[in-house]
């Protein structure tokens, strides 16, 4: 943990407010839930994540949308690819999502692109290497709110989402949803 400088005082309602420059940096948005944690006399605050509390459920999700697809898959939060499988799973795991993936999450409807039939690619990640030609991307919401999402993705040349696959997402996604309600 490192020290910021800043310093706030608690008001007669017990709150704080977070400087708007951290907020920024942490991608913390009015409404976004915190998870507090407290050691001695530390106080520390985590953006909370209901799909990382599923940390085994969505890791063996990843691996068999990867088994059952033949394409990459990943999970993610709100903010960060959670688990990846397929060739390039260390590459994705524990990125942050890029703003094109934050607009699709926010309009929560899947999203197919197949570089073939001219779709447009979005980045999965702020800073992504790897140059996609196939992707899916169904949001996990449940209760009107988004979680995160479901990607399968493809970088072979030619490579198109089958219509099986777009089902796979979209029954893995509703699953992970299935578990928050």
């Amino acid at each position: 943990m490192k020290a910021t400088g800043i310093v706030r005082r608690i008001d007669e309602l017990g709150r704080v407010v977070i400087p708007k420059e951290i907020r920024s940096t942490l991608r913390l948005k009015s409404g976004d839930p915190l998870e507090i944690f407290t050691e001695r006399d530390e106080l520390m605050l985590k953006k909370y994540s209901p799909i990382a509390s599923l940390e085994k459920f969505s890791e063996g999700t990843a691996k068999s949308l990867n088994e059952l697809s033949g394409l990459a898959s990943a999970i993610a939060d709100t903010d960060e690819v959670l688990h990846a499988s397929g060739r390039e799973r260390r590459e994705f795991e524990g990125k942050k999502l890029s703003p094109a993936m934050d607009k699709i999450l926010k309009e929560r409807k899947s999203y197919v692109a197949n570089l073939i039939e001219g779709g447009k690619i979005v980045p999965i990640l702020e800073e992504q290497s790897t140059q996609m030609t196939a992707q899916i991307i169904v949001p996990i919401v449940c209760n009107g709110d988004c979680l995160g999402a479901v990607v399968l993705f493809s970088d072979e040349k030619g490579a198109k989402i089958e219509p099986s696959c777009i089902k796979l997402a979209q029954l893995s996604a509703n699953i992970l949803a299935g578990q928050f309600e």
